[in-house]
């Protein structure tokens, strides 16, 4: 079941209270809201919080527009984008060539990658062959899963899960060998709820950027890209990404 909410920005409402101006759009937003630690569920508010989260009410605000957030599965983001059933989404997609034909990216706000994780016990796996023949977990519709299935000789052993809480809960059970999957999620399991019990092995695989996803034809692509250069620009970004993530590599 998706949880809804409108979240109505204060500079937006200061905006459509004042006589002199003009109401801003309401779009339809949606993510999905398992993906820790850019989008997650606060079990004391039930309202969405997370890196993604933190960056879209950003943009919306220097953008222009309103909002209504919904959740649903990664693997419905992009079918649902190109039926027009909502407008915008954020849920750390990964900007690929085939998502660009249906859907529009706005320009990457995040540097990513794809990476290992493993048992804490488990010194067998620290490369991508060492994963050949063995039980791996991975996220349906995911460009890790599209990695593992073109990388992999012997690919039977790749299941696709609904949720990476799923996966995750897999690997500790002892249910698959190791999951591969983005990067900074990995890590962050690795680094909490995981900790002691999991590890990430191996090199960064197959660079990746993620990008604001929006319908196909949208007028949004430019604003929204405005205020991500904005938010860049004055720090906030930084900010953002430091409450999530720790100390922002230089460069960045």
């Amino acid at each position: 079941m998706s949880i809804k909410w409108l979240k109505t920005l204060g500079a937006g409402l200061a905006l459509s209270v004042a006589a002199t101006s003009v109401n801003a759009d309401t779009l339809r937003v949606v993510t999905d809201p398992s993906f820790v630690p850019f989008e997650m569920m606060d079990q004391e508010t039930g309202e969405m919080i997370g890196f993604d989260m933190d960056i879209i009410s950003e943009v919306a605000e220097r953008a222009g527009f309103d909002y209504n957030l919904n959740t649903m599965d990664f693997n419905g983001i992009i079918p649902a984008l190109q039926t027009g059933n909502v407008d915008i989404a954020i849920a750390g997609i990964t900007i690929t060539e085939e998502r660009g034909r249906i859907v529009d990216f706005s320009d990457p706000y995040y540097d990513s990658g794809l990476r290992i994780l493993v048992r804490q016990d488990n010194d067998d796996v620290q490369q991508m062959s060492d994963l050949e023949g063995k039980k791996i977990g991975t996220k349906i519709g995911s460009t890790s899963y599209d990695f593992l299935v073109k990388t992999l000789d012997k690919d039977g052993g790749v299941t696709p899960y609904p949720g990476s809480s799923d996966m995750y809960m897999a690997l500790m059970s002892r249910a698959i060998d190791a999951v591969f999957y983005d990067a900074p999620n990995v890590g962050y399991f690795a680094s909490t709820r995981g900790k002691g019990r999991v590890k990430t092995v191996g090199q960064l695989y197959e660079g990746q950027q993620y990008g604001i996803a929006l319908k196909k034809g949208s007028e949004w692509v430019g604003p929204v890209n405005e205020a991500l250069a904005s938010i860049k620009e004055d720090g906030t970004y930084k900010a953002i990404y430091e409450k999530w993530f720790g100390p922002m590599p230089e460069g960045d």
